[in-house]
């Protein structure tokens, strides 16, 4: 790629609910082509950030800053609705419409959000259900897809509408083990045409594939970040090195 151009960042996010705080000032800088992969221990923060980064959740302090475009939590509706146009998320529970076919669940956004016809809605839907393999499933309903089925809907969903950064929530952790393979191999293919993407995952050989870098969150901050090789086999920090020694059965380390 040309010289790295950053176009997604996060700035001092801070978010609570309640009592209890979730987010205590996480800075993240997302370069134009990135697959950034976040992770680190249950109640670490990686799903509050991702919603936030995305406005789903409003951040109670920090900016956000996509291209040129800045919002932070006194942006008003009409900036923030702009932003969120140039994002697109990947749920963990695909979230799709249950009485809508998967076309018309790729085409929801298109015609809603961006006020295309529907003629031209369906066309560029059933490419992007092609380009997941799914081309013979456009009159298909969500109860009759299987999990990896959904979640590929899911993923040409959030292709189609052309978002400047997609984010993953967990994509395959919903997945019986046996269809996580079909959803990661999509993944993939979106990463090697050079797509943006952030996705919060324990799927780690994932991360060491694919990542362009890697973010190791616990207890609402950042411990520690790199590209997939420095953090796999050099970690610097501590909580890094116990966390990985948690999911990574031979993984050790010498301090």
């Amino acid at each position: 790629m040309d010289q790295a151009q950053s176009m997604l960042q996060a700035e001092g996010i801070k978010k609570s609910f309640g009592s209890n705080q979730i987010l205590r000032g996480v800075d993240l800088e997302v370069n134009k082509g990135d697959v950034v992969v976040i992770l680190g221990p249950s109640g670490a923060g990686k799903t509050t950030l991702l919603r936030c980064l995305n406005f789903l959740e409003k951040p109670d302090d920090g900016k956000l800053r996509i291209d040129d475009l800045i919002v932070d939590a006194r942006s008003s509706k009409r900036e923030i609705v702009e932003y969120r146009r140039k994002t697109a998320m990947v749920f963990q529970q695909y979230n799709l419409f249950k009485n809508k076919t998967a076309l018309q669940n790729v085409m929801e956004g298109l015609v809603q959000v961006q006020r295309k016809q529907k003629d031209e809605a369906e066309m560029i839907a059933k490419e992007y259900l092609d380009k997941v393999g799914l081309h013979n499933k456009y009159d298909a309903y969500p109860a009759s897809l299987s999990g990896g089925q959904q979640q590929r809907v899911g993923i040409a969903r959030a292709l189609a509408l052309k978002p400047e950064v997609i984010l993953f929530d967990e994509p395959t952790s919903a997945l019986d083990p046996e269809l996580v393979g079909e959803v990661l191999s999509v993944m993939r293919s979106i990463a090697e045409i050079g797509i943006t993407m952030v996705v919060v995952t324990h799927e780690i050989q994932f991360a060491m594939d694919i990542a362009t870098k890697v973010v190791v969150m616990a207890d609402g901050e950042v411990v520690e970040q790199g590209n997939a090789k420095d953090i796999f086999q050099n970690a610097k920090e501590e909580r890094t090195r116990q966390f990985l020694k948690k999911i990574i059965p031979e993984y050790s380390y010498v301090i």
